[in-house]
C-alpha cells in the first residue's frame, strides 16, 4: 500500500464507508459500526467516515433519536468542503445489485469534486470472497451442525441479475460438504416456500436453525424472519414441523466478514496509488 498518497502535494485521503443503514441501534453498532472500526483500525492513517444510502432509515434516524447521518450526496459535499481530494467509497453491501448501481451513478454525478475516486468491491465479489464467507458462516454456526438441523439464510434478494450471489453460494457450501446448510430470499428466489420444500426433500432434519444473510440484524431478520406471526420464516418453519431457533445476528458481527471488507479497502487503496503513480508519470 502506497502510504505517501495521503499528503502529497497536500492531498488528503479519506475512506467513506457506505451502508444501506438500519433503524436498529443495537444492531447498527455491532455490524456497521463494527465493520467501521475494524477498516479503521486497519488503516489508522486515514479518516473513515459514514454515509447511509437509505433516506428513509436517515430520516426515521433523526426524527426518532436525534441522530444525523449524511446520504451519499451529503457525505460527498461535506468531504469536499473538508478539503478531501481522493476518496475510497467502501460499500458494505452484499452485491453488485440495485443499490450499489445506485451508489455508482452518485459517484459518477458528483465523482468529478474530487481529484480521484476509488469505488471498492461489495462483500462477495471474487470467488475468493464467496469462499471466505463460505467458511465465515459455517464455522459461525458450528455448534447446530448435528446431523438433524437444517441451517438456513436469509438474503434479502434482488430483481438484478446479482441475485445470482445467493445460488452461487449455495452451490459453493454443497461442492464444499455443507449439505445442512440452506439459502432463501425474502424479495427474490430461493423464496421461503422454495427453501421449506428443499429442506423437507431431504427427509432427515427435526429442527432449523435461521439466520440472516445480511450486513445487519434489522426489519427483514426481526419481522419478515423471527416473528411469531403468520408468514414469518419462524412460523411458517414451525407449522411444517421443525422445532427452529433464530439468531440474530448480522453477517457484520463476524470478524472473518469485517476482514472481507478491509481487504477490499485495500484493494482500492493500492488501486488509487497506481492512479497517482500514473498521474505523476503523466507530468
Amino acid at each position: 500500500m502506497e502510504i505517501e498518497i495521503r499528503n502529497s502535494e497536500g492531498a488528503k485521503t479519506a475512506i467513506l464507508a457506505v451502508s444501506f443503514g438500519t433503524s436498529y441501534n443495537d444492531s447498527r453498532e455491532v455490524t456497521i459500526g463494527a465493520i467501521e472500526k475494524a477498516i479503521a483500525d486497519a488503516f489508522p492513517a486515514y479518516e473513515v467516515r459514514r454515509a447511509f444510502t437509505s433516506q428513509v432509515i436517515i430520516n426515521k434516524l433523526r426524527k426518532r433519536d436525534g441522530i444525523k447521518i449524511d446520504n451519499m450526496k451529503e457525505a460527498l459535499k461535506k468531504a469536499r468542503e473538508d478539503g478531501i481530494e481522493r476518496l475510497i467509497v467502501q460499500p458494505t453491501h452484499l452485491m453488485n445489485g440495485l443499490e450499489y448501481r445506485a451508489l455508482a451513478e452518485d459517484l459518477r454525478n458528483y465523482g468529478s469534486m474530487f481529484k480521484a475516486v476509488v469505488l471498492g468491491e461489495p462483500l462477495l465479489t471474487a470467488q475468493e470472497d464467496f469462499i471466505a464467507v463460505m467458511e465465515a458462516v459455517t464455522a459461525d454456526t458450528a455448534a447446530y451442525d448435528d446431523g438433524s438441523t437444517a441451517i438456513c439464510f436469509m438474503g434479502h434478494g434482488t430483481e438484478a441479475e446479482s441475485n445470482a450471489v445467493y445460488e452461487r453460494l449455495q452451490g459453493i457450501l454443497r461442492e464444499a460438504g455443507y449439505r445442512n446448510y440452506f439459502i432463501g430470499t425474502v424479495e427474490a428466489r430461493p423464496t421461503l416456500d422454495d427453501l421449506v420444500t428443499t429442506v423437507k426433500k431431504s427427509g432427515i432434519y427435526k429442527k432449523a436453525v435461521l439466520k440472516p444473510l445480511m450486513v445487519v440484524a434489522g426489519d427483514h431478520a426481526n419481522n419478515d424472519m423471527a416473528k411469531d406471526e403468520d408468514g414469518s420464516w419462524k412460523r411458517t418453519f414451525e407449522e411444517a414441523g421443525y422445532e427452529v431457533r433464530c439468531i440474530m445476528e448480522g453477517l457484520g458481527q463476524m470478524e472473518a466478514i469485517r476482514k472481507i471488507y478491509v481487504n477490499h479497502v485495500e484493494d482500492s487503496l493500492n488501486r488509487l496509488s497506481e492512479l497517482y503513480s500514473g498521474q505523476k508519470n503523466k507530468c
